[in-house]
């Protein structure tokens, strides 16, 4: 018989896998409709009777309230963001934005770091933990190796512009899934609209799949220079490993660098 776990092994354990909240002891069915007025009366009270309430009156199908469709939570997305016309609006309608069920368990919206109109927009998969803390994309582990990246082009924040595909962060830092992203995908789209940069550079396969639509890997993507039609504009978007990758797999760094090189180049070019 194997002995029990000490507590602190399984906190280290929960730790590791990404489980950073307490939700509840018990799961939630939040589908399931709540019981009716007596009863929740009588569960509150026990002992005593429930009082003689008649039962509430149940609302036509049509009138009650259900969650969003994905499709029309798409169509609602695109909608909206085409109505920004700043990206001061965008941002204000973004964070009014209930179509996204990610936005129930994130802290707050990230929508992006940097200076509008930066000639560099670069795009990552969603936030982390620290990014839903402060409400700024690329601040932990992974932004500290991103600074030092553009320094060593002569960049920094100051000098460029930088979001998420995905703007609130998944649970437990787990990927997004297609229909998440497929929802804020209209976001980022008119966000690159409306900061109108000369480059994009993508950090990452997710970035790099679904802005470009690609399917590769981000090995084969990387270095890649890709054409990204956004509205009117066709934008040259390469493709590179994202920090929390590189510090993962240190030994990369090295493509990493020839991708920021390129970068370099072509802004001189330009």
């Amino acid at each position: 018989m194997t002995e029990p776990q000490s507590p602190r092994r399984i906190l280290e354990f929960l730790a590791a896998a990404g489980v950073d909240m307490i939700v509840g002891d018990e799961p939630v069915n939040r589908m399931q409709p709540p019981p009716p007025l007596p009863e929740r009366q009588a569960e509150a009270q026990p002992g005593r009777a429930a009082p003689d309430v008649p039962a509430p009156v149940q609302a036509p199908v049509s009138l009650r309230v259900a969650p969003t469709a994905p499709d029309d939570a798409i169509m609602q997305a695109r909608l909206q963001a085409r109505s920004a016309a700043s990206l001061e609006e965008l941002a204000t309608i973004m964070a009014a934005f209930d179509g996204c069920a990610l936005k129930a368990t994130a802290s707050r919206l990230v929508f992006a770091d940097g200076i509008p109109q930066a000639r560099v927009m670069i795009i990552g998969e969603a936030p982390g933990r620290e990014e839903d803390e402060t409400g700024r994309p690329f601040v932990g582990r992974a932004g500290q190796l991103l600074d030092k990246m553009l320094k060593a082009i002569g960049l920094d924040r100051s000098s460029v512009y930088i979001a998420n595909v995905v703007p609130w962060r998944p649970p437990g830092n787990r990927t997004p899934t297609p229909q998440e992203v497929a929802i804020c995908l209209p976001f980022i789209h008119r966000q690159i609209e409306l900061a109108a940069p000369d480059l994009l550079l993508t950090m990452g396969a997710p970035a790099t799949q679904n802005l470009t639509g690609r399917k590769d890997g981000i090995l084969r993507l990387r270095g890649q220079w890709f054409e990204v039609d956004v509205a009117a504009r066709t934008i040259p978007t390469l493709a590179t490993l994202h920090p929390a990758y590189l510090l993962r797999q240190p030994g990369q760094k090295a493509l990493a660098w020839r991708d920021l090189r390129a970068l370099k180049a072509r802004l001189a070019a330009e």
